[in-house]
């Protein structure tokens, strides 16, 4: 009998209740432990699986699938201002859908401010997100940030602990990690320190849309299938936008793609894909080889170290 489109393939799912259970615990520990909690948002689909979780941990569910109740900290997102215009108005939708509160960082006023200088008007701003959330930290005094990363993502995050430490400068020194043996945490705070606290730490991609698919979590559009003008180069996909536009001798192709993850605009590949829904996007999960920051990040093939380097000056 033929598979439905959106029938899951024959994969072992035992293992998210788990998963999910340790999330909901981390997501407790953090709102038991610390004053001025904040959960980042971006629209993307890690955070949206912390949301879901954030939800389950703190708000009643209700028999037609919504929550009542509220959570007991805010939403953040570091706007870049080169954010794809699909994810932002998801991320506006979703907030005012859900009745959080979101409070948005917009790296546009950090240039205002003089605190972040471009050397150029179209370079990728990602880079520049660590002096903003920073500000946000300072400004609204959050003493944890929950976060959507994973240890499969990338090297510098296989090093980082559930608990991640940022001393009083926000900086992150990966040889400083406190110890986190049998589920205990040290989170104990100086003045002007704070901590990164990531619930989906161990989870993997294919987790990720495993559990996307099982809870029926709205994603952008940008995840699915869809046609879109995009240039070889170096590589990559990259998609044509006033951001990245075609060099000289460059040819335009059209193709059906779909994002893995959805940064800044000026930095952000898809990959070729025909999967339209969670279901197909986990078949075709279980055939990559290469992470999701891997196939579509420009920045992070700048050097090895480009992402430790990034998270030592205060990166999420």
């Amino acid at each position: 009998m033929a598979r439905t489109a959106r029938e899951l393939p024959a994969v072992d799912r035992r293992h998210l209740d788990a998963l999910e259970e340790e999330a909901i615990f981390i997501l407790r520990e953090v709102a038991g432990a610390f004053e001025r909690p904040a959960l980042l948002f971006s629209g993307g689909k890690d955070s949206c699986v912390v949301l879901r979780l954030a939800h389950k941990a703190f708000r009643e569910r209700r028999a037609d699938g919504g929550f009542d109740g509220r959570l007991p900290f805010p939403l953040l997102h570091v706007d870049t201002g080169h954010n794809f215009p699909e994810v932002i108005e998801f991320r506006d939708s979703e907030v005012a859908r859900h009745g959080d509160e979101l409070i948005v960082a917009h790296l546009e006023e950090s240039i205002r401010r003089g605190s972040v200088r471009l050397r150029d008007p179209l370079e990728s701003r990602n880079p520049h997100q660590s002096v903003t959330l920073l500000e946000a930290i300072e400004q609204h005094r959050f003493d944890c940030l929950i976060g959507g990363a994973r240890r499969d993502e990338e090297k510098a995050r296989a090093k980082e602990r559930i608990f991640s430490h940022r001393d009083a400068f926000g900086q992150w020194q990966p040889k400083e990690q406190r110890a986190e043996l049998w589920s205990l945490f040290n989170t104990r705070l100086r003045p002007g320190e704070h901590f990164r606290a990531f619930p989906i730490s161990n989870w993997t991609e294919l987790d990720v849309w495993m559990y996307i698919a099982r809870e029926n979590i709205p994603l952008p559009s940008l995840y699915y299938s869809h046609r879109r003008e995009v240039v070889p180069r170096g590589g990559l996909m990259v998609p044509v936008t006033e951001l990245t536009p075609p060099r000289a001798g460059e040819t335009v192709e059209l193709a059906d793609v779909r994002f893995r993850t959805v940064g800044d605009m000026s930095c952000t590949c898809p990959v070729p894909s025909l999967a339209a829904d969670a279901a197909q996007v986990v078949e075709e999960t279980l055939t990559v080889t290469l992470s999701e920051r891997g196939a579509t990040r420009m920045d992070d093939r700048s050097s090895q170290a480009a992402m430790e380097r990034r998270k030592k000056e205060g990166y999420f």
